[in-house]
């Protein structure tokens, strides 16, 4: 097998094309590790993307539904938003349940890291499992029209299979929980 490392990629120019508080998008000019030339968009996140899949004690999870409009569809996804660079993965995973759901956890599990499209964005993604959870009040994003729903994990895990779930955070944190469980790696 062989590796190609950084050097081998050559970029010949990069031009801004875009930039909000989001993100930045780069235009570039390369020659690929082949020696051809090419092009390459970079979309630069200047936050992280953060997930969490909360579990109850009776095994009962939430989703979250909401319409996306990049997709221009509706969509049921785990509890999930962005974290600025400066904030610790695990503060805003807790900001965000509490945020969407009300929820709060006392106890949080690492659950994984992911590059969400690593063809043509830096976006890292981190998410957690919350437990021993309590209750309160939901507080969404001012842009956000939230519809929170609890359901049996296995449910969540099934629609996540059947590609009911598409969201690539959701899909592969429900995934990673059932694999956890069913090695024991995780206790409900």
């Amino acid at each position: 097998m062989t590796i190609c490392n950084s050097g081998d990629w050559q970029t010949l120019s990069v031009e801004e094309v875009y930039d909000n508080p989001w993100i930045k998008l780069t235009h570039r000019n390369v020659i690929a590790p082949t020696g051809k030339p090419g092009i390459y968009g970079k979309v630069h996140f200047k936050t992280r993307a953060i997930g969490v899949v909360p579990i109850d004690a009776d095994g009962y999870t939430w989703l979250v539904g909401q319409y996306r409009y990049t997709l221009d569809q509706y969509h049921w996804e785990i509890p999930e938003g962005g974290a600025p660079l400066g904030e610790s993965a695990l503060a805003a995973a807790q900001r965000e349940l509490r945020e969407e759901t009300g929820i709060r956890a006392a106890r949080w599990t690492s659950l994984l890291k992911l590059h969400t499209s690593n063809s043509v964005t830096d976006e890292l993604a981190h998410t957690f499992v919350a437990q021993d959870l309590s209750f309160g009040e939901t507080d969404p994003d001012d842009t956000e029209v939230l519809q929170v729903k609890r359901l049996p994990l296995q449910e969540a895990i099934d629609l996540a299979m059947d590609g009911k779930i598409t969201d690539s955070l959701a899909l592969a944190s429900l995934l990673k929980v059932r694999i956890l469980l069913d090695n024991g790696q995780l206790i409900v």
